[in-house]
């Protein structure tokens, strides 16, 4: 896996981000005392985000990794390969960031085979050690390295959940959708829309998060929400900006598709 580290901001030019509550004291404490994090939360609700915020405000290298039920320990560690000279060692994205005293975020987790996510255990007690079987080599994580790994609640399962003793080795925080008041500052932040819209958007999302549990898997994300205002603001009809940007996203279904419209039309319509 060819994973390149995310590039640091200055601390006038951090990632856009409004804290909902102590997170960011959190992982600064979890950081400076080498604890890992888990964070948990609906898709779209600013996990990712927030972790670039916070590894540029604490100026460290970011190493993002998408885990998937393919994901290998060696996608993790590294792996011999071939070359013109003859066999050569490369390191994984979790390597590099041991190496490196860099933050390591593994974006659902439980999405990753539960093989692979035994090789996170002697990084996540005391030890904070990383050994790499193939080469004989045992890293010890420096002070500024940070395991951090999320995943959505909503979709753990018998099959795709997170072993109890896995788990059992972060300090955690659940994340959720903003208040709406602050769900609005973020949209006019994010999108540079005006007040009266954003407050508007963030009424609708309300209301369409009222029908997660009975029409849609998926509840309307923040993350949804910035990219209707961004079509809006970009001179988009509104209908057809919520209809590209939060229906259709969320549904398949043709009969779900025009209630969710009509809710819409009931917000931007009149």
């Amino acid at each position: 896996m060819d994973a390149i580290p995310e590039k640091q901001a200055s601390l006038d030019n951090l990632p856009f981000y409004k804290p909902q509550g102590n997170e960011v004291s959190l992982f600064e404490y979890a950081w400076r005392h080498q604890l890992p994090m888990l964070i948990k939360g609906p898709t779209g609700c600013g996990k990712t985000r927030f972790i670039q915020y916070m590894a540029a405000r604490l100026e460290r290298p970011l190493y993002t990794v998408a885990c998937h039920d393919d994901l290998s320990a060696a996608d993790l560690v590294g792996r011999h390969l071939i070359g013109d000279s003859g066999t050569y060692w490369s390191d994984g994205p979790l390597t590099r960031a041991v190496r490196e005293g860099a933050i390591c975020y593994l974006d659902e987790v439980v999405e990753a085979r539960k093989d692979t996510t035994v090789v996170l255990h002697p990084l996540t007690d005391d030890r904070r050690i990383l050994p790499i079987e193939r080469t004989g080599e045992t890293l010890q994580a420096p002070p500024e390295f940070m395991l951090v790994v999320s995943y959505n609640p909503g979709y753990q399962n018998l099959l795709k959940g997170m072993k109890p003793s896995t788990r059992q080795r972060f300090v955690a925080k659940r994340f959720d959708f903003p208040e709406p008041e602050l769900e609005t500052e973020v949209l006019q932040g994010e999108s540079g829309i005006d007040a009266s819209l954003a407050k508007r958007l963030v009424t609708l999302a309300t209301a369409l998060r009222t029908l997660k549990d009975h029409d849609l898997e998926e509840a309307a994300s923040t993350r949804l929400l910035v990219y209707a205002a961004t079509l809006i603001k970009g001179g988009f009809d509104p209908l057809e900006a919520c209809r590209s940007a939060l229906v259709e996203p969320l549904t398949d279904d043709e009969e779900t598709t025009a209630a969710l419209m009509e809710v819409v039309d009931a917000t931007f319509g009149a």
